[in-house]
């Protein structure tokens, strides 16, 4: 009996294969990301009964919670995982096109030049036009900042480990200019600024929500187009060049979408740090190395991630909200130091 489902379109032109393993570590994600979100739903200042949640949500309840529910929670906990998952998507993208464990958005520059973006509106621009525009600077920041460490690794074509040197020397250079901009603003902006920047979901609403589920629903889809491309290109450049792949306008059309991702969950849920980088890693533990099966199982981990960061973040101090990002910085920072110490010979 074979351990493999294949996924094949009618021209042939999409096919991939999933591993039946992968499919019931799918499954069992998916089942604890729903509990994980019930969870998010009843706990807080005020603790709601799970059975009542679930009530609410299919429409069975007396209306007692309608507030705490619909506006202070649904939206934060939807935000969350899709946030989590854009960055987990994101940041096995990167992994893959770089074939480097070590990288992730924030640490290839990605999250820095979406900072530098939403610190300078915050600076310059807030009161003078709307505050809903910040995540469109965000999302500006990260572009630019993707095509100028993109054009300063081209060199006859893009290598691996010179696009991760130079978007780290990128990302250093982003992290300066946002600590200058914080310093000479005043105190209300360096406020909203370090809080944004830490990576709080704090005041998440439903038009947040709303405007970055394209964003998920359209790229994540995406990026499974590039399956074989990316299983393709695990055995090496060279390999991948001559089996027909175009490397340099896949790894291309791969960094935009990764960027996508990144720059729209830094937009709207501010710098929340190592998601990227965990999410791949656990995903790859559990359901091996087919990206197929990667894409789906980074998405899960990285919004059950995100969502008990959050849970943590509102519960454990209360009544203090402390950022989420504060929390995957917690696990992330120990975890990038024991992948630095695996690969110390590599």
């Amino acid at each position: 009996m074979t351990k493999f489902i294949s996924v094949r379109s009618k021209s042939g032109s999409i096919s991939c294969q999933l591993n039946k393993k992968t499919l019931y570590i799918f499954t069992i994600l998916f089942l604890f990301s729903l509990l994980i979100f019930v969870i998010s739903l009843s706990v807080g200042s005020s603790h709601i009964h799970p059975l009542a949640v679930i009530k609410h949500l299919f429409g069975y309840g007396s209306g007692e919670y309608d507030f705490t529910i619909n506006t202070l929670r649904l939206p934060r906990v939807l935000l969350a995982f899709l946030v989590g998952s854009a960055l987990g998507v994101s940041g096995l993208i990167l992994q893959g096109i770089v074939r480097n464990p070590l990288a992730s958005p924030d640490i290839i520059g990605i999250t820095g030049g979406a900072s530098v973006g939403a610190v300078i509106f915050i600076v310059y621009f807030v009161g003078a036009i709307s505050i809903k525009l910040m995540p469109l600077a965000a999302l500006l920041g990260a572009t630019i900042v993707s095509i100028i460490v993109y054009s300063l690794s081209w060199k006859k074509g893009v290598t691996p480990i010179r696009l991760v040197l130079i978007g780290i020397g990128v990302a250093a250079a982003a992290n300066a200019i946002v600590t200058m901009f914080i310093v000479l603003s005043d105190t209300f902006a360096t406020t909203r600024a370090y809080l944004w920047l830490t990576g709080s979901l704090y005041g998440a609403n439903l038009q947040d929500v709303l405007s970055m589920l394209p964003w998920v629903l359209i790229f994540i889809p995406v990026s499974l187009l590039f399956s074989r491309t990316m299983d393709v290109k695990e055995l090496g450049d060279d390999v991948a060049l001559g089996l027909g792949v175009n490397v340099q306008l896949q790894r291309l059309l791969l960094l935009f979408i990764s960027v996508s991702l990144a720059g729209a969950a830094v937009a709207f849920a501010g710098g929340i740090g190592f998601v990227g980088l965990i999410a791949p890693h656990i995903a790859r533990m559990l359901a091996g190395r087919s990206f197929a099966g990667l894409v789906p199982t980074s998405a899960l981990i990285g919004g059950i991630i995100v969502m008990v960061a959050d849970i943590v973040a509102r519960t454990a101090f209360l009544p203090l909200d402390i950022p989420a990002g504060v929390f995957t910085s917690g696990i992330g920072a120990p975890f990038f130091i024991y992948l630095l110490y695996r690969n110390r010979n590599m």
